[in-house]
């Protein structure tokens, strides 16, 4: 059973779309009545380095439905030509999580872009459609509900809010428990186009079949990957690598989906749904 609203007043409700799988399942629950009380604005974060099939969708999306919730895009920028990130000392790195080669050792780099490229911009974005202004103090004076499309499949992706004043909300664990391939089916029997994971095309979190795909069917994309995947190791101190398998992208075979689980990894949620 939905929440009482009025038990939780919120100045606004809006939705987290990744123009994912998850996130759209919420966003087309919400549109059609199942998920209330419906929120104002769906806000989708862009990196400007999603596959053309994220953009794809999510035209279709506002062609369909933004008369309904209405969908506001905002970007911090280009990730692709800011994945250098330089810090306080001067030094860079990159804002993605590559995988390091450290004397045989694999681990992993330090992650930037889920909070620069998709948490903050959306912050901002509520800020404005709140009429806040900048540094203008939010906390005490507002309320934000923030719904995020994680199921129950991935239940340990879903964090609580570090905002004060922003509540996160999660209807497909909370309200209507719901899998990842629930969602799937959900769309099939109302012949909505069934959306694919979305990510950056170098994302270090594809699996296998993802780079095979990239390869195979979004040369340009993969080729960019690739010499992103090489900037890595010439621009930037130390062994990085966009595959776990620490060699570069264009010599590596992907046999396996030995990256499949990485996306639960992904802290705040917002990413790949």
């Amino acid at each position: 059973m939905d929440e009482d609203p009025k038990e939780k007043p919120y100045d606004l409700r809006c939705i987290s779309l990744g123009a994912g799988v998850q996130s759209t399942a919420m966003y087309l629950m919400a549109c059609e009545g199942e998920l209330t009380p419906m929120p104002s604005v769906a806000i989708f974060a862009d990196t400007q380095a999603e596959p053309p099939w994220v953009y794809e969708h999510l035209d279709w999306l506002e062609k369909n439905f933004s008369h309904i919730i209405p969908i506001q895009r905002c970007t911090a920028g280009s990730l692709e030509k800011n994945i250098y990130w330089k810090s306080k000392e001067d030094s860079k790195f990159a804002q993605i999580p590559a995988f390091l080669d450290k004397g045989g050792v694999k681990a992993m780099g330090r992650r930037q872009c889920t909070f620069q490229y998709k948490i903050k911009p959306i912050q901002k974005a509520t800020r404005e459609l709140l009429g806040l202004k900048p540094r203008q103090r939010a906390k005490g004076k507002y309320r934000v509900q923030q719904w995020i499309g994680i199921s129950v499949d991935e239940v340990h992706r879903a964090k609580p809010s570090d905002v004060a004043w922003i509540e996160r909300y999660y209807p497909l664990l909370l309200v209507k428990p719901t899998r990842r391939s629930d969602c799937i089916e959900w769309m099939k029997k109302r012949d909505y186009p069934i959306p694919r994971k979305s990510s950056c095309y170098f994302c270090p979190y594809y699996s296998d079949s993802q780079w095979k795909d990239l390869r195979d069917n979004q040369p340009v994309l993969f080729q960019r990957a690739v010499d992103i995947d090489r900037d890595l190791r010439e621009g930037l101190d130390g062994n990085q690598y966009l595959h776990s398998g620490l060699k570069p992208l264009e010599e590596t075979t992907f046999n396996g989906d030995n990256q499949l689980s990485l996306f639960g990894n992904e802290c705040e949620g917002v990413c790949g749904v």
